[in-house]
C-alpha cells in the first residue's frame, strides 16, 4: 500500500513539477520531497502510529523520493515507477511464500509463548524469594539467586511485545489461532507483568542488599510473607502452563485466593503492634517488603482475570474431569522421550 500510493504521488509530484520548466523543475521536486518527507517523519513519532505502521512510512518516504528524483533526469517516469512496484511486489511474494509454505514463522505463536515465558519468570521468582529473603545469610545459595534474576528481560519486553502484535494482526488463520484473535489482550497481560515485575526488582533489590535486617525482625511476618509469596508465584505458573496449553487457567483460582488470604492476615498482624520495641530503621525495610508483596498479590489477581478473558475470548479449551492437567498435555513430548531412553538404557544393561 505504501508503494503504490508513494508511486502514484511521486508521479504526480514530476507532472507538476514539468509546468514550471526545465529551470524550475529541480526546485518544485526538492520541496515536493523536503515536506513530503518532514511531515511523514514527524507523523512516525505518534505512538499509535509508530507501533503499527513505522516500517511502511518508511518505504512510503523512499519510494516517493526514488520516483519523484528519479524522474528530473529520466522522462520515462512511469517505467521506474513500475520497476519498483514490480520489484518490490516480488520481493514481498517471496518472503510471503517462505514464510508460510516453506520455514513458517508465526509471529503471533511467538507473541504467545513470550507472554507465557514471561509469567513463567515471575512465578519462578515469587516461589524462591520467600525462602531466600527469610533466611540468614549464610544459608542462600548462589544458583537459586542466579536463577531469580530471570524476570528482568520482563522490564524491557514492551517494544517486542508491540511488534509481534502488530504483525500477527495480518496473519492469516494458522493452528490454534483463528480468524480475530483477540491479540490485544496480550499486550493487556504484558503490560501487567511489567507492572508485577516492577515491585519484583524492589523486592530484589532488599534481597540483594549489602546490609540485611536482623533475621529476627523479618521472622515475624515470614508466615505469611512466604505464603503470599509462594501462592502467587504457584498461580502465575499455572497461568502460564493453561496459556501454552490453551486451556482454561482453572487451576490459578484456588493459589490466588490462598494468597488474597495470607494478605490479609499480613494486614492484621501488621497492625497488632509487632514491632514494638524494635529500632525504626530495622522495621521500615521488612515493612517496605510487606507492602510490595500485598502489591503483587494485586497484580497477580489482575493478571488472572486478563488471562481469564484471553482465555473467553480465545475459546480456550476447558479441562472435563478426568483429563489431563495442562502441565501434562505441555511436556507429554518431552514424556515419550523420557521412556525411550529409559528403554534404551535397560536394553545395553541387559546385553
Amino acid at each position: 500500500m505504501a508503494t503504490l500510493l508513494a508511486g502514484a504521488l511521486g508521479i504526480g509530484a514530476h507532472h507538476v513539477a514539468n509546468q514550471f520548466g526545465h529551470a524550475g523543475e529541480p526546485f518544485v521536486i526538492g520541496f515536493f520531497v523536503f515536506m513530503l518527507a518532514a511531515v511523514t517523519t514527524f507523523v512516525r513519532f505518534i505512538p499509535g502510529v509508530k507501533a503499527r505502521y513505522d516500517y511502511g512510512l518508511l518505504i512510503f518516504i523512499l519510494t516517493f523520493s526514488f520516483v519523484s528524483v528519479s524522474g528530473y533526469r529520466d522522462d520515462e517516469i512511469l517505467d521506474v515507477a513500475q520497476k519498483r512496484v514490480s520489484t518490490i511486489m516480488i520481493g514481498a511474494s517471496v518472503c510471503v511464500i517462505v514464510s508460510i509454505a516453506l520455514f513458517p514463522v508465526w509471529a503471533g505463536e511467538d507473541l504467545h509463548y513470550l507472554i507465557a515465558l514471561n509469567l513463567e519468570k515471575l512465578g519462578n521468582f515469587l516461589e524462591g524469594f520467600g525462602d531466600e529473603y527469610f533466611q540468614d545469610q549464610e544459608s542462600k545459595t548462589e544458583d537459586l539467586a542466579s536463577t531469580l534474576q530471570d524476570y528482568r528481560s520482563i522490564l524491557n519486553s514492551k517494544n517486542t511485545e508491540e511488534s509481534l502484535a502488530n504483525f500477527a494482526r495480518w496473519e492469516p488463520c494458522h493452528g490454534r489461532f483463528q480468524f480475530r484473535h483477540p491479540w490485544k489482550l496480550y499486550l493487556q497481560i504484558g503490560t501487567l507483568a511489567r507492572q508485577c515485575a516492577y515491585r519484583i526488582e524492589a523486592l530484589n533489590r532488599y534481597l540483594t542488599a549489602e546490609i540485611q535486617t536482623p533475621v529476627s525482625v523479618r521472622a515475624k511476618i515470614k508466615e505469611p510473607g512466604t505464603k503470599m509469596s509462594r501462592e502467587c508465584g504457584r498461580a502465575l505458573k499455572e497461568m502460564s502452563t493453561a496459556i501454552k496449553a490453551m486451556c482454561q487457567p482453572c487451576a490459578s483460582d484456588v493459589h490466588i485466593e490462598a494468597s488474597k488470604a495470607a494478605a490479609k492476615g499480613l494486614n492484621s498482624l501488621l497492625k497488632s503492634g509487632i514491632w514494638e520495641g524494635i529500632d525504626l530503621l530495622q522495621v521500615t525495610p521488612v515493612a517496605t517488603v510487606a507492602s510490595l508483596l500485598i502489591d503483587v498479590v494485586n497484580c497477580t489477581e489482575k493478571i488472572a482475570d486478563a488471562v481469564a478473558e484471553l482465555a473467553s475470548k480465545a475459546e480456550f479449551k476447558r479441562l472435563s474431569d478426568g483429563a489431563p492437567s495442562p502441565e501434562k498435555l505441555v511436556r507429554r513430548g518431552h514424556v515419550a522421550i523420557t521412556v525411550e531412553e529409559s528403554n534404551m538404557n535397560n536394553r545395553a544393561s541387559d546385553e
